[in-house]
């Protein structure tokens, strides 16, 4: 469910108008739906309710906004980050340090430092290299760094094969047959707290098959590892819900990811970890664009439109579906192919689609873009970086500036001798 729908045959993202906002604003922009993000938390929270110790950190690399991150802060959810930049985002938008986990297969030594520095909650370490290296910084300061040990389950999720995280060839975390002996051998080194594992399996699970078959390989390992004499107090499950990007396309309820969590891991006795990205903002989130001409060709015609692969990367990078809906629908459709104005055959967003009837100044929008939309976007062909909106009822504010060319030139220099 969402916040962006049709009254009086203009569709409204809560009580503001779109094309209110884009006269406003411009186009192409981002808007988000507070509501939708704050249901979307509370769905989740409520779903894991029975569970007897939850912590659940956002996934900012799904959407890294600052507005977006204060949302969920105030429903009470901490962040899983990947980068140092991410880690800093989450502390400025008011998530506690102690509810932060560190991810990430590439972390550096300064980040593993500031990560030190701010007193994060949890490390996830990917390597045993990583954990030593932790481990020497931490004990140089006089600290012990909490820490789990990411395992790689070997389970093929089934989704794309570019966000496929937890099959044996994939770059993410240690061999799952190898996880005992590097977990006992970090375990013993003084500046560590390794107190559980983690996986992830991948992005955009549309089924629970894949989930349930990891987190059974991991609780064999937790009861290994207990055998072994360590004492396992955490399990980070990562992310990994998928949402319906297509009109009629099902997937797993939140309840039933809950109901399947609890009856595989109430044996456990830890706090289980959980980092939603997608399944909190996707449907959150949409991008307007206009239309900028209806190019006739053979076949189908091209709608050319103002937003571009620059702008939202996923059809160009992973063949991602988005809806694409006129904001003032005639009710009349046609086929056609959907194309941005980027000078690459491969920034088309559709091709051989019905869709809505659109002409030249229409509004459109591409649905379920409020993850791995605004977070991927590039300045391409010297474009501007688009903007981001946030909606609350019947309030809007631009929530992250449109940054022209001049301003992106304005960070490069021409050395004298390259005159």
């Amino acid at each position: 469910m969402d916040h962006f729908n049709y009254r009086n045959g203009v569709l409204h993202a809560e009580d503001v108008a779109i094309p209110a906002i884009a006269a406003d604003v411009g186009t192409p922009v981002y808007i988000y739906s507070t509501a939708t993000l704050e249901r979307h938390a509370q769905v989740l929270k409520a779903a894991l309710a029975d569970l007897p110790r939850v912590h659940i950190a956002f996934a900012i690399k799904a959407n890294p906004n600052l507005a977006v991150l204060g949302v969920l802060a105030r429903n009470g959810y901490g962040a899983d980050v990947v980068s140092g930049g991410e880690l800093k985002r989450a502390l400025a938008a008011g998530m506690r340090a102690e509810d932060i986990v560190f991810s990430g297969v590439g972390k550096t030594r300064a980040e593993l430092q500031l990560g030190l520095d701010e007193g994060i909650g949890q490390f996830n370490i990917e390597l045993e290299e990583e954990g030593a290296v932790l481990a020497q910084l931490a004990a140089a300061q006089g600290k012990r760094a909490p820490a789990v040990l990411r395992v790689n389950p070997d389970v093929d999720a089934g989704t794309h094969a570019k966000i496929s995280t937890g099959k044996a060839e994939n770059k993410f975390g240690v061999a799952i047959d190898a996880a005992p002996g590097i977990f006992d051998r970090l375990a013993k080194l003084p500046g560590l707290t390794l107190r559980g594992v983690a996986i992830h399996t991948g992005s955009q699970l549309t089924t629970l098959d894949p989930l349930e078959a990891a987190y059974r390989r991991v609780g064999e390992l937790v009861a290994q590892l207990r055998a072994a004499g360590h004492a396992i107090t955490h399990v980070d499950l990562g992310g990994g819900l998928g949402v319906p990007y297509r009109p009629g396309e099902t997937v797993s309820a939140p309840e039933a990811f809950g109901a399947m969590v609890k009856r595989v891991t109430q044996d456990w006795d830890v706090t289980l970890m959980f980092e939603p990205g997608r399944f909190i903002c996707g449907n959150a989130g949409v991008l307007v664009t206009e239309v900028i001409w209806v190019k006739p060709a053979v076949g189908h015609p091209y709608v050319i439109v103002d937003a571009a692969m620059n702008d939202l990367a996923r059809p160009a990078l992973y063949d991602a579906y988005h809806d694409f809906e006129a904001v003032e629908p005639t009710g009349e459709k046609f086929v056609a192919n959907i194309a941005g104005p980027v000078c690459e055959t491969g920034d088309t967003f559709a091709m051989g689609r019905e869709i809505d009837w659109v002409e030249s100044g229409d509004l459109a929008v591409f649905r379920t873009a409020g993850a791995y939309g605004a977070t991927m976007a590039s300045t391409y062909n010297s474009r501007p970086l688009v903007p981001e909106v946030l909606v609350s009822g019947d309030r809007y504010a631009v929530v992250a500036d449109r940054i022209q060319a001049e301003t992106i030139m304005g960070a490069e220099r021409v050395p004298e001798w390259a005159r």
